[in-house]
């Protein structure tokens, strides 16, 4: 999920795709070690990445269509197949109108119709464009409170207020922006001018095809790139959004009417249907000073300019090929990718967000067996025992802080699979007799007619904020739970006959990670609850705030690239629940072989320990261009693959263990320099 506050924590958050797929219905058997995965003539002693993963990446070269390709970008690609087959199976056609087989059906098959499409060309956004070029300034609000589609300055949504866990807020942050980044708009480096020269260009072919003169083209992309630097200039950077206390201001709506008079959100709210608010959680307030200087100041034009760039930007991959290959340009030089991802892929993601939870009720139908469930919730309890064995033999923290963190482990909440409830879609209307964006958008005002009924009512735990079919998994701190759908439950994560090294190793891992965002420098600070508050006693704290500022400089002195390094502070949550995901997965596996010794065997030439570590080494494998190392490397708070594997086995006594690890190779770092937290 993409929470609006940045809660939610998968993990892989930003991860795209894998290996074959195979039926989960399908009777495997256990396997052992696969050597064509392994570039045996690589020391594992001294990188145990390209040891474990050289084969892989040899025998799984990029296509033209991604930046990054590893395991699990394929089993995500594979996930896809899957989701086209059961979609291609609707016959939209002969389906009873308003049915979920005629939404999804419809919604795809208009993606995949590149004649109409190219055909209507900018038809479908001419009529939102006049509307917002012939707005006053007065009008700004109403629109992006009312018009699907339209976003710019801020964005608004309900969750659950962090400090009261069981009850609803409405929350205000800083907005979204064109090149993804606040650092591009700010850096003056080859890269920075690269990506602000690509989505300049990029800018001036939309306002191009809809209409603009030459030098209208050229006003609007100023004007945009104008208003977003101001509103950059502002924003929080990706490191202080970690700080969910920074980005927790309450706000009543008179002292906001008083400190920002040109934003009236009592007005915008009210176009919304909600009238009984009086109390807004402003994320970023200096981002909220600047847009209310711009509605004040800036020039009718200028607005116009930028809020249509906003909502062109929005609907291009919806629109003709020329607006889809002009986003692809700016993609393209951020990523280095070389081509779109087919038109099936792209016609398929509309449907399987839109109507996410109807497709998944159709994927796990299929895809996924009770069994699977119930092996799955068999390694969770181990592993939560697992971790409750580490937290009670901790040497930096106190008794206190201990029966804290226990309490607030017993009290997890697990998600597999599916949701007990399931969503209801009866009220959108998709009509293939309209243009593909007038459905898109029509889906888009579900969901947010979807979060606004949740106002004024209970948090509503049963929720899920990950699809069934998703290929990731999360933890919600405000909800205290863990939750891993039924699309990352298949191979090579998971598998509910294989060799126990192989499910603990990898999706054991998993599980783990997931836990140890409740402990990591983010989760750590919400109680069992779900509320954020401060459980622990000041010393604990103050040790744990030292082991996590010692990983974080371990992570920032890997160069990823040239003269770039790794991100530390940005990548600190993940990196702790990696670590804290593997010792937690060895415990729960050494526990689980003393109660089946049977497993307790060489096979393939690996010991049970070997094959532990190269299982999760083999969900990390991957290939990956240039351009989004140094994009992922500024954006995404997950370490690269490399760095997940190499970097935190580096910490671990049993990987050194495993594979004879000493001093001199390449993977040793000496018992001093590691840092273990849980």
């Amino acid at each position: 999920m993409s929470s609006l506050i940045g809660r939610v924590t998968g993990i892989t958050v930003t991860f795209v795709t894998m290996t074959t797929l195979m039926s989960m219905n399908a009777i495997n058997v256990p396997r052992g070690v696969d050597r064509s995965n392994l570039d045996e003539s690589v020391a594992p002693q001294d990188d145990f990445y390209d040891y474990a993963c050289g084969g892989w990446m040899k025998n799984n070269p990029l296509k033209p269509e991604f930046a990054r390709f590893g395991t699990f970008d394929r089993l995500r690609d594979d996930n896809r197949t899957q989701v086209r087959d059961l979609i291609s199976g609707l016959d939209s056609r002969h389906a009873a109108p308003g049915s979920l087989a005629q939404k999804i059906g419809d919604l795809y098959s208009m993606g995949l119709d590149s004649l109409r499409l190219n055909i209507q060309g900018a038809q479908p956004v001419m009529g939102d464009v006049v509307a917002i070029n012939q707005a006053s300034r007065a009008d700004v609000l109403d629109m992006l409170a009312t018009h699907p589609g339209m976003s710019g300055f801020f964005d608004t949504g309900i969750e659950a207020d962090m400090m009261r866990s069981d009850v609803n807020a409405m929350y205000l942050t800083q907005g979204s922006l064109g090149m993804g980044d606040r650092d591009y708009y700010l850096e003056d480096t080859d890269r920075a001018r690269h990506v602000r020269d690509a989505y300049t260009t990029y800018l001036r072919i939309l306002a191009g095809l809809v209409g603009y003169s030459p030098e209208g083209q050229r006003r609007l992309a100023e004007n945009t790139l104008d208003i977003e630097t101001k509103l950059a200039c502002a924003a929080m950077s990706r490191e202080e959004l970690r700080d969910p206390a920074a980005s927790y201001n309450p706000m009543s709506l008179s002292a906001l009417a008083s400190d920002y008079p040109s934003v009236d959100l009592r007005r915008y709210f009210a176009r919304q249907g909600i009238n009984d608010i009086d109390t807004v959680i402003v994320g970023q307030p200096k981002v909220l000073a600047v847009v209310d200087s711009i509605l004040s100041s800036a020039s009718e034009q200028a607005i116009h300019d930028y809020l249509t760039a906003m909502y062109l930007d929005a609907a291009a991959d919806y629109l003709s090929d020329d607006f889809v290959a002009a986003k692809f340009g700016l993609t393209r030089a951020i990523t280095g990718v070389e081509q779109p991802m087919p038109r099936w892929k792209r016609a398929l993601a509309v449907p399987n967000a839109l109507l996410g939870e109807a497709v998944g009720k159709l994927y796990v139908e299929k895809y996924f067996p009770e069994r699977s469930k119930k092996k799955m919730l068999e390694l969770v309890g181990n592993l939560r025992k697992a971790l409750a064995k580490h937290i009670s033999a901790l040497t930096w923290m106190s008794d206190t802080t201990k029966a804290r963190a226990l309490e607030k482990l017993d009290a997890f909440t697990v998600k597999i699979g599916y949701p007990e409830k399931w969503r209801d879609y009866s009220a959108l209307d998709i009509d293939p007799r309209q243009s593909y964006w007038d459905n898109v958008k029509r889906a888009i005002a579900n969901e947010e007619v979807y979060n606004l009924a949740q106002w004024g009512k209970p948090v509503d735990r049963d929720r899920w904020y990950m699809t069934p079919q998703t290929v990731n998994a999360y933890y919600n701190p405000t909800t205290n739970e863990i939750c891993f759908p039924a699309g990352i439950l298949q191979p090579p994560y998971f598998n509910p006959d294989a060799d126990p090294a192989e499910n603990y190793g990898a999706i054991g891992v998993v599980i783990g990670h997931e836990m140890t965002h409740g402990f990591d420098d983010q989760g750590s600070r919400f109680d069992k609850d779900g509320n954020l508050a401060d459980w622990w006693t000041p010393a604990d704290k103050e040790k744990f705030t030292a082991l996590t500022d010692r990983l974080a400089a371990q992570f920032d002195s890997i160069v990823v690239l040239g003269d770039t390094h790794a991100n530390g502070r940005l990548t600190l949550g993940e990196n702790i629940a990696d670590q804290g995901g593997l010792r937690v997965a060895y415990t729960a596996y050494h526990l689980d072989l003393e109660e089946n010794p049977a497993a307790d065997t060489v096979i393939d030439g690996f010991t049970p320990d070997q094959r532990f570590y190269l299982a999760y080494a083999d969900v990390w494998a991957g290939n990956i261009r240039d351009e989004e190392i140094l994009n992922r490397t500024k954006t995404d708070p997950h370490s690269l693959g490399r760095w997940r594997v190499n970097a935190t086995l580096r910490n671990l006594r049993p990987f050194f263990e495993a594979f004879s690890v000493r001093e001199g190779n390449g993977m040793w770092l000496a018992p001093e320099e590691r840092v273990v937290i849980w």
